[in-house]
């Protein structure tokens, strides 16, 4: 209705007179069926004056008027008014599409988190087709202005919202670490994990097939924890090595961490192995640390004993003085002469 007012105001289209174009039809089909007489004390209303096929009329002519059709067509309309040239119509439908291939993508892709490893081919469109806009603007002329009408025609600026949208999800989600250096496909490191992490799930299911159709949930996994033993294993040092490699070994505060895909991944078979199976990995150098920390316990012990065998226990010996020997022995002359 704003853009039907604004082309009536521009183009002096007498928008009052409507009503009276109306009246006018209205009492041309009046002559055409006979004189009513208007001294009748019933008003008849507007059904009443025009039959079915006439009343049909009015409103087709009265919607033609609103919609712009009195106007006549496009060459009417202002030549100042905004509209895209069919070059920039199509790009901006390519966008779209994509936009919204890769809008569903993620949503489905959700739970449990598949992103990177199933959206970036559609990624990659959008991509591709926003940079179409970009360049197109670049190297079209002045009549052509692709970007500034997409772009930067309106404070929203939605395209450029959808596609920051789009950058910024990808960036969180740390997609680059799951891709090879061109984006175009998934890394050697990443197919690996994924394919342990598949035989892993695997094996559980495998080894729970006689339990699922019991009634009351199985208390021993003894079964799945013996059997599933070394996938766990391999998945857990793939995982490390994949954290070494991103220098992420020790790392607790946000950053650069692995790809979302890989790292919910991780924290299912963990949850799953840990909480659900119960089970734990017996770490291989086990005897090494319980050697060395029984050492380092007994070491002042070993200390404190060795300082007492080998140290010199002295006697004491009592020296008397000169005096206290000359008189003794007076003492004793004394009494062996009585």
């Amino acid at each position: 209705m704003a853009l039907d007012a604004e082309l009536a105001r521009r183009s002096g289209w007498p928008w009052r007179w409507l009503p009276a174009l109306l009246l006018l039809q209205l009492l041309r089909w009046r002559c055409a069926l006979g004189t009513l007489p208007f001294t009748s004390s019933r008003h008849p209303g507007f059904a009443d004056l025009l039959s079915e096929q006439q009343l049909l009329e009015v409103q087709d002519l009265t919607l033609s008027l609103l919609q712009g059709g009195g106007l006549g067509p496009l060459s009417l309309l202002p030549p100042d008014l905004p509209d895209l040239e069919p070059e920039c119509r199509e790009l901006l439908m390519d966008f779209a599409n994509s936009s919204a291939e890769l809008t569903a993508c993620m949503v489905r892709s959700a739970r449990p988190v598949r992103l990177c490893q199933t959206c970036y081919p559609l990624f990659q469109q959008v991509a591709i087709k926003m940079d179409n806009i970009s360049r197109n603007v670049r190297n079209t002329s002045e009549s052509q202005r692709c970007a500034g009408s997409l772009l930067t025609a309106d404070r929203m600026q939605i395209v450029l919202m959808v596609s920051e949208f789009f950058n910024s999800t990808w960036q969180e989600a740390n997609c680059a670490n799951c891709l090879t250096n061109n984006g175009e496909d998934l890394s050697n490191n990443t197919e690996d994990f994924l394919n342990l992490f598949n035989k892993t799930l695997a094996c559980f299911e495998h080894n729970l097939q006689g339990r699922t159709y019991s009634l009351q949930p199985p208390k021993n996994y003894s079964e799945v924890c013996r059997n599933c033993k070394e996938a766990y294993t391999n998945l857990s040092l793939l995982y490390s090595e994949m954290q070494k490699m991103n220098g992420l070994e020790n790392t607790a505060e946000p950053g650069p961490h692995l790809c979302i895909d890989v790292e919910d991944a991780m924290n299912i078979t963990r949850k799953l192995w840990s909480r659900t199976f119960n089970c734990s990995v017996t770490c291989s150098d086990i005897v090494s640390v319980v050697a060395v920390s029984v050492f380092i316990l007994f070491l002042p012990v070993v200390f404190y004993l060795s300082s007492f065998l080998h140290s010199e226990q002295k006697k004491r010996k009592l020296i008397l003085p000169k005096r206290l020997k000359s008189s003794t022995s007076f003492a004793n002359i004394q009494e062996n002469s009585t």
